[in-house]
């Protein structure tokens, strides 16, 4: 890495979600100050990447395929970057990101908390030695491991932004979550909210024997289906508790054919 004090920052923008991606890239691309020089979107592809380009700054997100960001920074050596967390993480996870060393950004990503922490990260590559960076950045993937723990085994929660405000929703009280581009809308009590989040996302923070993805833009919870029925062209619908009815995906029929014992479709004639 040259003088980057002299130049723009050289960015590497890692996420498994293209979305989040092209989100990053276009903000970035809308200062003079930082250049994107490679994206990834997994675990292996990040590693080579950053040995191959050793980019000033990397926008790391914490939970992808194949492992997590975490995983990416105890292997780095050399020419370290300056690392900034790209996380999903609910309000209680923040309070361990607020005490970190280095920057983080939740999703979704406001432009003005881009753009100063890319200042924080041009003031990091000049102010510290590779081996600093990589003492500092060893204690906080010790900090946010114990908080992804702590998250992970705290009540089943979910905290949303609407309006302004953080509102707690517990996942007990989900009907289902109805994908609308790159947001998610969330069916509870016979209301809706609007979450700022891919429905591929969500999904894995979901706990598997709670809830059921029956199509590419639906996941219900399970206590909610009180029945499936036959439609039109061989496909099923799922009854829920709310009185709505959801159809389910042919990629998805072996979920339900686990959950039924029944062979969802019949044999073609």
């Amino acid at each position: 890495m040259t003088d980057a004090r002299m130049r723009p920052l050289s960015v590497l923008v890692i996420d498994d979600e293209p979305l989040a991606r092209r989100r990053l890239v276009r903000l970035i691309g809308q200062t003079a100050d930082a250049e994107v020089v490679g994206e990834a979107g997994n675990v292996q592809q990040a590693f080579l990447l950053i040995a191959e380009i050793e980019p000033d700054v990397v926008l790391l997100d914490i939970q992808m395929p194949g492992g997590t960001g975490f995983d990416i920074i105890e292997r780095l050596d050399g020419n370290v970057p300056a690392v900034i967390f790209v996380t999903a993480f609910d309000h209680y996870a923040l309070q361990a990101f607020g005490a970190a060393a280095v920057d983080y950004l939740t999703k979704p990503i406001e432009p003005g908390r881009l753009f100063a922490a890319l200042e924080r990260a041009r003031l990091a590559v000049a102010a510290r030695t590779s081996a600093e960076r990589i003492a500092e950045l060893s204690e906080t993937v010790q900090s946010l491991r114990q908080a992804l723990r702590k998250h992970e085994t705290q009540a089943a929660d979910l905290w949303i932004k609407s309006r302004g405000e953080f509102i707690r929703i517990g996942l007990d009280r989900v009907v289902r979550f109805q994908a609308e581009r790159d947001y998610v809308r969330i069916h509870i009590d016979g209301r809706t909210y609007l979450h700022h989040e891919s429905l591929s996302s969500l999904e894995r923070r979901l706990d598997a024997k709670e809830f059921l993805r029956l199509h590419r833009s639906s996941i219900v919870r399970r206590d909610c289906i009180i029945g499936f029925k036959q439609a039109s062209f061989a496909t099923l619908v799922a009854m829920l508790s709310d009185g709505s009815e959801i159809r389910v995906g042919r990629t998805y029929s072996q979920s339900v054919r686990s959950m039924t014992g029944e062979r969802p479709f019949p044999p073609s004639n």
